[in-house]
């Protein structure tokens, strides 16, 4: 009987007491009590008494002493707020509040000292200057974006005393504000602003009355961007595509059908990059790559375009070098044969791929010293001058632009062509100031980027970019 009563007595400890020594967990609970009994609760190096007992918890989960000692920790923390608050330690005594909460003291008795915390707090803040200064804030039209303006200011009164009316007040009528001006917003196509000013007023208040409707005419209004732009992408409109593209992740970062858009534009701008490069138009191989590059670097079809123009660029410098083999004398005699015939249907730079522009310059490509053609190249260029100026005459501004890039190839960037592009970026300008002037941003944002392609020093350009961007900011 005495060796079982000796038996019984040893299996009332616990069973790892006997299997693995406890003198880690003894020693971090040794370390927990000495921090308690001096009053380091807490410590971001972990010395602290909460995060000792948190260690100890952690390392042996079935022992209670240590998540007593961390209730013991929380009840402290509970005096500690006490006295700091009495003493008039503002912050002290709101981080050992916290940590009495994070601890789960009794919620009664959290409630009450945070009550008397916001009231201490209220006091030294001075809420009426904190009403004054919003007040002024919303008069002078800031109602969000700094520290300072209307919007913080009536939230930090409202974090010390939530029930204010006047703050209460003056918050809604402040998200009712930046509601209204994000109907505007959303009305002009300022997508991502609209979309800002709807997210902050969520945020402020996500039971506003107004929200709702914002939030609905936000999301169609998406959905109309995005239609756009994949009907732009499925018109190999790029440009347009992959603004479209980047305004809906700028809205939404995680938003997957739009990286997909951009992965679709990143593509159709390597394969234009392949097909230039493959007629040895490498300046504009090279521009093709650097869009898709801009539209999305990770998609597989950039790096095999990056490859294909390096190849291409080998490729002529050894036909530069030596003369033309039979296949390749063979090929630049079908090239040739190919643009007279174009030409004598009357195809001088259209279809796209099939005119006699596009055979000469892939001839060019082959054999830019070929005497047949130089005086190919010769007979075409009057015909893009022509184009140029016609197109130019009838402010058809995007087949100028094709027509002046024709003539570029066909005599090589001289005076002549300069002075084209200064004038064509002119009446880029004169029409993006129109555009902006009735209220059509972006139309006025893509004659902006226009111009400053075709001549980045133009005239103008940059008062011009300047209107754009200030009414890209404002209301």
């Amino acid at each position: 009987m005495l060796a079982l009563a000796l038996v019984l007595g040893l299996l009332r400890r616990p069973l790892s007491d006997w299997l693995w020594p406890d003198t880690r967990g003894q020693q971090l609970r040794h370390d927990a009590a000495a921090a308690l009994r001096e009053g380091r609760l807490s410590a971001a190096d972990g010395t602290g008494a909460r995060e000792l007992y948190a260690a100890a918890v952690a390392l042996d989960p079935d022992r209670p002493d240590a998540r007593d000692g961390l209730a013991r920790v929380g009840r402290a923390a509970l005096v500690q707020a006490e006295t700091a608050l009495a003493d008039g330690r503002i912050d002290d005594a709101r981080s050992a509040l916290m940590l009495a909460r994070e601890l789960q003291v009794p919620r009664a008795k959290a409630d009450t000292l945070a009550m008397e915390l916001r009231r201490r707090e209220a006091a030294l803040a001075g809420i009426d200057g904190l009403l004054e200064s919003a007040a002024a804030a919303r008069a002078a039209g800031r109602l969000e974006g700094a520290e300072d303006a209307a919007l913080p200011l009536y939230q930090r009164v409202l974090a010390l005393q939530p029930n204010h009316t006047t703050a209460l007040e003056g918050r809604e009528d402040i998200l009712a504000d930046l509601l209204q001006q994000a109907r505007k917003r959303l009305a002009r196509g300022e997508l991502v602003e609209a979309a800002g000013q709807i997210r902050q007023v969520q945020a402020a208040d996500a039971g506003h009355v107004d929200l709702p409707d914002a939030l609905s005419d936000l999301v169609g209004r998406i959905e109309q961007r995005r239609r756009r732009a994949d009907r732009d992408l499925r018109g190999q409109r790029l440009g347009p595509a992959l603004a479209g593209y980047r305004e809906l992740v700028a809205i939404a970062p995680d938003d997957a059908e739009a990286a997909r858009g951009l992965a679709a534009v990143a593509s159709a701008h390597a394969r234009r990059s392949q097909r230039l490069a493959a007629d040895f138009q490498f300046d504009l191989a090279l521009a093709a790559l650097r869009e898709a590059e801009a539209a999305d670097a990770s998609v597989a079809e950039v790096a095999v375009a990056r490859e294909h123009l390096q190849r291409a660029r080998r490729s002529q410098a050894q036909l530069r070098d030596g003369r033309l083999d039979r296949d390749q004398r063979a090929r630049l005699r079908q090239l040739l044969h190919e643009a007279a015939a174009a030409e004598a249907r009357g195809e001088l730079l259209e279809p796209p791929g099939e005119s006699a522009f596009d055979r000469v310059r892939a001839a060019r490509a082959l054999a830019p010293r070929d005497p047949d053609v130089q005086a190919a190249s010769a007979r075409l260029l009057p015909a893009a001058r022509t184009c140029f100026e016609d197109a130019l005459r009838g402010n058809r501004l995007v087949r100028a632009r094709a027509c002046l890039d024709a003539s570029a190839v066909l005599e090589g960037e001289g005076a002549r062509v300069q002075a084209a592009r200064r004038r064509l970026a002119q009446r880029w300008i004169a029409v993006g100031d129109e555009r902006l002037g009735a209220g059509e941003l972006q139309a006025a944002r893509v004659a902006l980027d226009a111009a400053r392609a075709l001549d980045p020093d133009a005239a103008g350009l940059d008062e011009f970019a300047s209107r754009v961007q200030a009414a890209t900011l404002g209301d």
